[in-house]
């Protein structure tokens, strides 16, 4: 598969995952948070799909297109770790959560994922959902939308 086609497959179970996750949040009260902001389209899909929620976002700097700048008082700069900690301080609890974090070196994001699994456990909302493009530890894995091909993206359960 070329890396295009694969792109556009990640691109597309990522869309397909987070429209499932936002319907089964249905009625679940919380925020949402968005791990690895990148270029902002997660975080402008979030937007469109889930406009009465607030959407937290942790990333190391501010670098998206200019129409996908969340709110300063939503942003967290800085290590996922210690954004995470600040998050859990201000009480905040996510419903739903995308980890999108990774540097492409499998090995380094899987255990990178494995060492936040627990920070982020503490700021979910019970019965709160996380697409995930990482495997994380901890949570109840569950079965995402069928139109995603096993392992492409997880999806989970505090």
């Amino acid at each position: 598969m070329s890396r295009l086609d694969s792109m556009l497959r990640r691109f597309t179970a990522q869309r397909d995952g987070l429209n499932w996750a936002a319907q089964h949040i249905a009625g679940l009260p919380g925020d949402v948070l968005d791990l690895g902001l990148g270029n902002g389209r997660t975080y402008d899909h979030l937007r469109e799909i889930l406009p009465d929620r607030r959407i937290w976002v942790i990333d190391r700097v501010l670098q998206c297109h200019p129409s996908c700048v969340p709110p300063k008082q939503d942003f967290l700069a800085g290590e996922a770790r210690p954004m995470l900690e600040k998050l859990h301080c201000l009480r905040a609890r996510i419903a739903l959560a995308h980890y999108d974090f990774g540097s492409g070196i499998k090995a380094e994001d899987v255990a990178e994922a494995a060492r936040l699994s627990p920070v982020i456990a503490r700021v979910m909302q019970p019965g709160g959902l996380i697409v995930s493009g990482q495997p994380l530890v901890g949570f109840q894995q569950i079965c995402g939308p069928d139109t995603i091909a096993p392992e492409r993206y997880l999806f989970y359960r505090a």
